[in-house]
């Protein structure tokens, strides 16, 4: 992201100091802001050429040759809208507008990172049994990776993507993350903790954020090694009015054997090692506050059985096709399948 600060000029700049501006910018564009600092246009080396091809003088003010219509993104934006605007209008360069103001700019090879408001639960509380005995004194989110541990990771990429607010639940050697992680403003986040007495399941803790969430919030796993974009799973779930959105990652396998179809004792066909696959939870969810209506302090509720009832009141539930890097790390061979991509992510 860039300051626009040294990239504006007002609509009344002659072109030849909005030239001169220009020539200062790496980015190769000027944005003509108006008294109220709004967003009234953009202007390009390409734009002031064609104005003084029509006549235009140097001494003329820009707004003659500014382009009324640069492309803009809302800070909610995905990062892969981001890119189809630039793949569509042939720029490199996107400003991000709220309430006409530019808060942010996109140049070229720049992610989207604009702080959001949305709240992210983080569940580690688990005991992480089947990691055991690398998780009987340390809890499964401060397992490295590298010389990383997997959480630390995650909310690296929580702030790169923009999200600031972070619940963390804690139960088994929680006191190991509190003390690791801290408020979380050394990360430039704010992290606050959901404390287990005793292990509440996947669900259970987020009972605590009953009326101190007022937007939808995003939910994941602690253990997950992944760059989905959240930022476009959050601006699907809004778009689609659902109550909840899983994300969602397809697992296949193939079946060693030849499979017999039949009807009765008859054989109707036969498959030689089928292929198979399903539509399977990732562990990451966008859930709506209403969601947490459903839950009662200190239950114990995994979110299979908060969507559940969800649905069950007729509460719209969707998924969200995952087809970035996911790597759930439960057992010992899936740790390693999360090192070496990490390494290979950072060579």
């Amino acid at each position: 992201m860039t300051a626009h600060s040294d990239l504006s000029v007002s609509p009344s700049t002659s072109i030849r100091d909005s030239l001169a501006q220009l020539d200062r910018s790496r980015l190769q564009v000027v944005f003509v802001e108006d008294a109220a600092g709004k967003l009234v246009g953009a202007v390009s080396d390409g734009d002031i050429r064609r104005g003084l091809l029509r006549g235009i003088g140097l001494d003329d003010r820009v707004e003659r040759v500014m382009n009324p219509n640069p492309a803009t993104v809302l800070p909610t934006a995905s990062q892969e809208s981001v890119d189809d605007l630039k793949a569509r209008r042939g720029i490199r360069v996107v400003a991000v507008v709220d309430d006409g103001h530019i808060i942010d700019v996109i140049g070229e090879g720049e992610r989207i990172a604009t702080p959001l408001p949305t709240p992210v639960v983080l569940m580690a509380g688990g005991r992480g049994q089947r990691l055991y005995p690398i998780t009987k004194d340390i809890p499964k989110p401060l397992v490295p990776l590298g010389d990383v541990p997997m959480i630390d990771i995650i909310l690296s990429r929580l702030h790169d993507q923009g999200f600031r607010r972070v619940h963390v639940s804690v139960n088994h050697l929680g006191h190991l993350i509190e003390e690791h992680l801290g408020d979380g403003s050394e990360r430039g986040l704010e992290i606050t903790y959901l404390h287990e007495s005793t292990p509440l399941g996947t669900a259970g803790a987020m009972a605590q954020l009953r009326g101190e969430v007022e937007r939808p919030f995003v939910v994941m796993n602690s253990d997950l090694l992944t760059d989905v974009d959240l930022r476009r799973m959050l601006a699907v779930h809004e778009s689609s009015q659902a109550a909840a959105t899983i994300g969602a990652r397809e697992y296949g396998f193939e079946i060693p054997f030849g499979v017999i179809r039949r009807e009765g004792h008859r054989v109707t066909g036969l498959a030689e090692k089928p292929y198979h696959s399903e539509l399977v939870s990732a562990g990451i969810y966008v859930l709506d506050p209403a969601a947490l209506t459903l839950l009662a302090k200190d239950e114990y509720c995994d979110m299979p059985t908060l969507l559940a009832r969800m649905m069950e009141s007729d509460r719209l539930v969707t998924a969200f096709e995952i087809h970035e890097e996911w790597i759930d790390v439960g057992r010992p061979e899936d740790l390693e399948r999360a090192r070496l991509a990490w390494e290979r992510s950072t060579r």
